[in-house]
C-alpha cells in the first residue's frame, strides 16, 4: 500500500509539473451529487463518472412570498426521489429580501477539489449573501455499496419516472389553481356566476388530488382548469375597465405564471 501511494503521489506531481506527458490520471465521481427541492426531487448538479476536479452552478429561487431563507439540502445517489438518496448534509441561507415566490435567484454550486471534497455554496444574487457547507461524499462507503446503489436506481428507474411525473403535474396544478385565485382576488367582480361556481369546485378537486398519493385524475383536472384559466382571461381581456386596471398597474400581475420553484 505504501509503494502503491507514494508511486500515485509521483506521477501526480509529474503531471502538475507537466514532467508526464503520456498518462493522465482522472478521479471521477461514484455518485451524483445534487439537491432537495419541492415535491421531494433530486436535482442532480454534478452527474456521477463526472471527472474532478469541477465546479457546476445552477439557479433556484423560493416557494413561498416573502420567504427569507431556504434550506439547501446536500445529497448523493442515483434516485430521481430525494428522500432516497443519501443525505450529505444541511445548511440554511438567511437574509433574502421579502419578494414574491419565483422572483429571488439563489445560486447553488457544487465545488469538488482534486481530493473529492465537496464545497456546497449557496448565494443570494441581488444581495451577494452567501453560506456554505463542506463534505466528503466518498466517506464511509465501499466499493460494493456503491454498486449496490447504481443497480438499486437502474431497478426502480421506471418506478422514480412515474413519481417524478406524478409530482411534477401537481405542482403545475398547483400554479394553476394559485393563479387563477389571484384573478379572482383581483378581479372578482367580473367572474361570477357559472365561471366562478365551476373553477370553485375543480380548485377543491385539484386540491384533493394534490394531495392524493395517486394522481389518477390529475391530468383530466389540470385541463379542466386550464380551460377555466383561458375563460376567466378572455373574460378580463374583454372588459374595458378591467384593461384599463390592468394597463394601470393593478391587475398586471394577474397574466403572469409563477415561474418553477425548487426549494432547497
Amino acid at each position: 500500500p505504501d509503494e502503491v501511494v507514494a508511486l500515485g503521489a509521483a506521477l501526480q506531481a509529474g503531471i502538475i509539473k507537466g514532467d508526464v506527458k503520456e498518462i493522465v490520471l482522472l478521479d471521477s465521481i461514484p455518485l451524483s451529487l445534487g439537491v432537495s427541492a419541492k415535491g421531494n426531487l433530486f436535482v442532480k448538479l454534478i452527474e456521477r463518472g463526472s471527472a474532478i476536479p469541477t465546479k457546476k452552478s445552477r439557479i433556484f429561487t423560493t416557494v413561498t412570498d416573502n420567504q427569507e431563507s431556504v434550506e439547501v439540502h446536500v445529497l448523493q445517489g442515483e434516485r430521481e426521489i430525494a428522500s432516497e438518496n443519501i443525505s450529505l448534509g444541511k445548511f440554511e441561507l438567511v437574509g433574502i429580501p421579502p419578494a414574491p415566490k419565483g422572483l429571488p435567484q439563489i445560486e447553488v454550486t457544487f465545488d469538488i477539489n482534486a481530493n473529492g471534497i465537496v464545497s456546497v455554496y449557496a448565494k443570494d444574487l441581488m444581495t451577494g449573501n452567501e453560506q456554505k457547507i463542506v463534505v466528503n461524499p466518498s466517506s464511509g462507503l465501499s466499493e460494493n455499496e456503491i454498486q449496490r446503489i447504481i443497480e438499486d436506481a437502474k431497478l426502480k428507474e421506471d418506478e422514480d419516472r412515474r413519481i417524478v411525473e406524478i409530482q411534477k403535474l401537481k405542482l403545475k396544478l398547483e400554479k394553476l389553481v394559485e393563479s387563477i385565485e389571484k384573478s379572482f382576488m383581483e378581479f372578482g367582480t367580473l367572474l361570477e356566476g357559472e365561471t366562478k361556481k365551476k373553477a370553485e369546485e375543480a380548485i377543491k378537486r385539484a386540491r384533493k388530488e394534490i394531495l392524493s398519493d395517486s394522481g389518477s385524475t390529475l391530468n383530466e383536472i389540470f385541463y379542466e382548469l386550464s380551460d377555466i384559466s383561458h375563460v376567466i382571461t378572455q373574460t378580463i381581456m374583454n372588459d374595458p375597465l378591467a384593461q384599463m386596471g390592468i394597463k394601470s398597474g393593478s391587475g398586471e400581475s394577474q397574466q403572469k405564471t409563477p415561474e418553477e420553484k425548487t426549494k432547497k
